[in-house]
């Protein structure tokens, strides 16, 4: 009959000992290899582009995994979870190959060890619900600027709680190009959690930087693809990983808006209007119709209140600019002709065709229209009402010269601009609308 162990080669059956199975992982450059091996219950990772952050992420998920824990790694969307799986795959080698140790579930990304609670799973959390009846004992946030608050404060903090967990949260400076693909209501929420986690004293929390440089790796010549398409500014944001609160040159300063914020619109307003930058076509470096709603109020201050921004196509924004109008009582629309021309105002006629609607076309710089609305603020004679997170993101983020388009931004420049000409007391404005033909004209246009 032959010896047990060759009867069960005849049949096909794996006889290696476990022991003869190797995971060999790559070796971290200098600044994975901190947050990687530094045993602590929550790191911040803030990293460049192509930085290493997610090949560093792998390597820490592999090791925990092969302690016996429980990974859940989770990322905005299914695109940006491929990288890891595909790594962890790599790193795991014939482990997770037919006949290895460990059994794989592409269906459901779940890399698991039979017969123990160890394992490593993928998610996406664009919709926190989505990490709702998992489990954990490291829990990874990658991309987690995009992320909304309630994956980790909702969904993933409770997640930790019966085994005391440990998270790790990996971003990328938030700027002008990447933040309105984010689904926070804090735009901003990402690099708070970074401050408070640098500030921490209880041992708990640790933070960790590295830019697109860092990365030994990262071939000279892709590191110039992707950022030869960047302003200064984004380029200090997404590949230094630089977090810029006030940034050099910006026509509005978060300080500024904050000195200036009112808690509530005022009961007297002499006029609203609806400002609207229209996303017609796939524009570059547009991802939105920004629909901003201003009022000018009987103090002859400026109050920028509400935002209707999507980035939907024509049919939607149409609807949603209408639903601005009527919802504010507004007076007229002004509505940036530039992309579009006669079709917009006759997408909004489609609808409604009692609205007031006067169209406005930009033949000069957008920081030319944008710097006496700014120079309102600094005056003390605009103001945001409550919090408004994304138009003061790209108004805190837009310098003369940028190349980005900022629509919520352009949307309440036309907005305030046509307020301003109803002020009696501003006399310094090198522009003027007329009403009448629903055209601005001037040197500031």
């Amino acid at each position: 009959m032959g010896s047990r162990e060759n009867w069960r080669e005849r049949l096909g059956v794996d006889t290696r000992p476990y022991n003869e199975y190797l995971v060999k992982l790559p070796r971290p450059h200098p600044l994975q290899e901190r947050f990687i091996s530094q045993k602590v219950a929550r790191k911040v990772v803030r990293a460049g582009r192509r930085g290493g952050k997610t090949y560093g992420i792998a390597i820490l998920a592999v090791q925990s995994f092969l302690q016996g824990r429980r990974v859940l790694y989770a990322t905005p969307t299914s695109d940006q979870f491929n990288r890891f799986w595909e790594l962890v795959k790599q790193f795991l080698g014939d482990t997770v190959a037919p006949g290895g140790i460990y059994s794989k579930n592409e269906n459901m990304h779940v890399i698991a060890y039979p017969g123990t609670e160890a394992r490593i799973k993928a998610k996406t959390a664009w919709n926190a619900d989505s990490l709702r009846g998992d489990f954990a004992d490291l829990l990874i946030f990658d991309e987690f600027q995009l992320m909304a608050e309630d994956a980790w404060e909702v969904v993933g903090a409770p997640m930790l709680l019966d085994n005391g967990g440990d998270a790790v949260f990996i971003y990328t400076p938030p700027s002008a190009r990447s933040v309105g693909q984010s689904k926070a209501r804090d735009k901003r929420h990402a690099s708070r959690l970074f401050a408070r986690a640098a500030a921490d004293t209880t041992g708990r929390w640790k933070t960790y930087t590295f830019t697109s440089h860092d990365n030994p790796h990262l071939d000279k010549a892709a590191l110039l693809e992707i950022t030869n398409d960047m302003s200064s500014l984004v380029y200090r944001q997404e590949i230094l990983a630089e977090e810029l609160d006030e940034i050099p040159g910006a026509l509005w300063l978060r300080t500024t808006l904050d000195q200036t914020r009112v808690l509530t619109l005022p009961k007297d307003i002499a006029s609203i209007v609806v400002g609207i930058d229209p996303k017609v076509t796939e524009k570059k470096n547009q991802s939105e119709t920004g629909i901003i709603p201003a009022a000018l109020g009987s103090d002859g201050d400026i109050y920028v209140f509400s935002d209707f921004s999507t980035n939907a196509g024509p049919d939607d924004w149409v609807k949603a600019a209408i639903r601005a109008f009527n919802s504010t009582r507004a007076d007229r629309m002004v509505v940036e002709v530039n992309n579009g021309g006669a079709l917009v105002k006759s997408l909004i006629r489609q609808y409604d065709r009692t609205i007031p609607i006067h169209q406005v076309r930009a033949s000069r710089g957008k920081a030319l229209r944008a710097e006496p609305v700014a120079a309102l603020w600094e005056q003390g004679r605009a103001h945001i009402v409550g919090n408004l997170p994304e138009l003061e993101d790209q108004c805190t983020s837009f310098v003369p010269g940028d190349r980005h388009s900022p629509d919520r931004l352009d949307a309440m420049v036309w907005a305030v601009t046509a307020l301003m000409m109803r002020r009696s007391n501003v006399t310094n404005v090198t522009s003027r609308y007329d009403w009448r033909g629903g055209n601005v004209t001037g040197s500031g246009y």
